[in-house]
């Protein structure tokens, strides 16, 4: 526990953290198999239960630092696929992985994203979204900063999805998701959400995954 010696230095909700962080498996386990994030196995779970992945699928990824989810879509689409990437931090390069380092809600980001992709006909498989932003520690405050971010990436998805297409979205229980769930279920042939087991328990983050865009 030599780890912990600083903790006194530490606030209340930092402490906590550090220890979830020390005594969780799945951190542990993606030391061991050398993933980036214990998020890896978030997206991993949700993919080995819902399809979200077919070999060759081309993906969208944002937020994507430190590179636990690229890395898996990267796996699992395989070199036929393409992975790329956003985030306002930096990203340690990824094979099969195209990265721009930039906010997603700067109003450059959805052009360029879209020129990455090729263009206004690059249309894309899979938009995943595991955006969050930093935590005020006021519940209702961060829910609405959050939601809005899942809004946006949602109303990207929506531009640049194929038909058949897949929506995946990180979102907080709370009530506002509901409207969003709503708007998906308009566009999209089934809507749901899920909490993998990678998940913490007492984590308000759930998914919303949102497959069959009808184009």
């Amino acid at each position: 526990m030599a780890r912990l010696k600083d903790q006194k230095r530490r606030t209340s909700s930092s402490r906590a953290w550090l220890t979830r962080q020390i005594s969780d498996p799945y951190v542990a386990r993606a030391k061991r198999e050398g993933l980036r994030s214990r998020a890896a196995f978030k997206l991993a779970e949700i993919d080995d239960r819902y399809k979200v992945f077919k070999p060759g699928a081309r993906v969208v990824d944002l937020g994507a630092a430190p590179g636990g989810w690229s890395e898996i879509a990267a796996s699992r689409v395989g070199a036929k696929g393409r992975v790329v990437a956003l985030d306002i931090l930096d990203l340690t390069p990824i094979h099969g992985v195209d990265f721009l380092q930039l906010d997603f809600l700067d109003s450059s980001a959805p052009d360029r994203l879209k020129a990455m992709l090729g263009g206004a006909e690059g249309k894309v498989d899979v938009v995943l979204s595991d955006m969050a932003a930093n935590t005020t520690g006021h519940r209702q405050t961060d829910h609405l900063r959050i939601m809005a971010l899942a809004e946006a990436a949602a109303g990207f998805a929506r531009e640049v999805l194929a038909p058949g297409g897949v929506f995946l979205c990180k979102v907080l229980q709370g009530g506002t998701e509901t409207a969003l769930l709503a708007e998906l279920k308009r566009d999209f042939q089934g809507v749901k959400h899920v909490k993998p087991p990678a998940s913490r328990a007492d984590s308000a983050e759930l998914y919303l995954l949102a497959k069959g865009f009808r184009g």
